[in-house]
């Protein structure tokens, strides 16, 4: 994926949005492996899950980004993506600070389950199901400092 970036912007500038609390971890793994030396970095926060497995539908951010987006090249950075529900409403709202460019990055991508198109234009790895922890995904707020991904069996 790092390779792809690099190829796709040689040494233009690039802004990488990671999504808080999960794609920290893969965010700083990824920007590490690009030989880019025009890289800016920053996050937003949004909750839609709470403390459950189930995704609310509902979007608020609760950190916005503090960098100027403004004629640069975006890249948003997410953890896996569900529904696209949160995706999309990252986007559309990222959309608004009128970047030059906007792409999307996933590690994870569980297109069975959309629910909204959203155009991914990097992704790590396709699931069909399954509920995963690890490397920066949680369960509850737990579960994210796990060193590798695993998914969580329900008794």
């Amino acid at each position: 994926m790092a390779k792809k970036i690099e190829k796709d912007y040689n040494d233009e500038p690039i802004v990488f949005i990671g999504i808080l609390k999960g794609a920290f971890i893969f965010l700083a793994d990824l920007i590490r492996n690009i030989k880019n030396p025009n890289i800016e970095i920053d996050f937003i926060r949004v909750k839609s899950y709470g403390l459950s497995d189930t995704s609310s539908g509902k979007v608020e951010i609760t950190k916005d980004i503090e960098v100027s987006l403004e004629g640069k090249n975006v890249i948003l950075v997410e953890d896996i993506v569900d529904t696209g529900i949160t995706l999309e409403f990252l986007y559309n709202y990222i959309k608004t600070l009128n970047p030059k460019s906007l792409k999307i990055c996933v590690l994870i991508d569980k297109k069975e389950r959309r629910k909204v198109e959203i155009p991914i234009d990097y992704v790590g790895f396709e699931i069909e199901k399954g509920f995963l922890v690890g490397y920066g995904l949680d369960f509850a707020e737990k579960y994210r400092h796990l060193p590798h991904i695993k998914e969580v069996i329900k008794k």
